[in-house]
């Protein structure tokens, strides 16, 4: 029987929201250990979060970045979120965290770590060339918002949460082209791939984690699904 692969991309918006979010880790890491226990594995990506938007606003404030700087300051800030979490995990991940998606996966311990690869994507992207490289068929990509909405529900309070949706109309609702810092459900060029691999994207807030856990059992939980 082949071992259940799990690829969770975890947002920056819930490792560091201000401050380090200790309670949440300590959850997430005792969610996970239980379906280690069930003989599952772990792909886990982390995502850069506020802290990443911080430092490309004050770069911007202080000179004059390109495109390119403002995503490797972003590759480096979902880095140092991976090597926090590999820490986290301690004996149970590799010892180096995955930064390039593209090579072979060799499963030494249940729990793999990755960041940020290269500009031009955000980790996402990431998610998605793992999944395809070890042959998974779903992510759920884990950050602070409980669904994707027709339009922004911070600017329209009337927009309206979706469920189910397919990659053709989720990829209607979002820019067509990559912008470093671009706050988005999942990024463009991650969720072309995505449509192209026929993987399926779960969209959902990490937090309360009994969602995680509904969501990991197989049961109803609160999000948005693409497929």
């Amino acid at each position: 029987m082949k071992e259940e692969i799990i690829i969770i991309s975890l947002g920056g918006s819930l490792i560091v929201p201000d401050q380090i979010d200790i309670s949440f880790l300590k959850n997430f890491k005792t969610l996970i250990l239980s379906h280690i226990k069930q003989g599952k594995k772990f792909i886990i990506i982390t995502g850069g979060g506020k802290i990443c938007r911080k430092y490309q606003d004050a770069l911007k404030e202080i000179s004059k970045p390109s495109h390119n700087d403002l995503d490797l300051l972003g590759i480096y800030s979902t880095r140092f979120n991976a090597e926090f979490l590999r820490l986290i995990f301690e004996n149970l991940t590799d010892s180096e965290i995955i930064v390039d998606p593209t090579l072979p996966v060799n499963f030494d311990k249940p729990i793999m770590i990755g960041a940020g690869w290269k500009p031009g994507c955000s980790t996402d992207l990431d998610a998605i060339l793992l999944a395809k490289n070890v042959g998974a068929k779903k992510i759920i990509n884990l950050s602070n918002i409980n669904y994707v909405y027709d339009s922004d529900p911070k600017v329209n309070i009337n927009a309206k949460k979706i469920e189910e949706i397919s990659w053709a109309d989720y990829r209607a609702l979002i820019p067509s082209e990559w912008n470093p810092g671009l706050n988005s459900p999942f990024d463009p060029i991650a969720s072309k791939q995505a449509e192209e691999a026929g993987i399926e994207v779960i969209i959902m807030n990490g937090k309360p984690i009994d969602n995680l856990i509904k969501c990991l059992n197989g049961e109803k939980f609160l999000g948005t699904v693409i497929k």
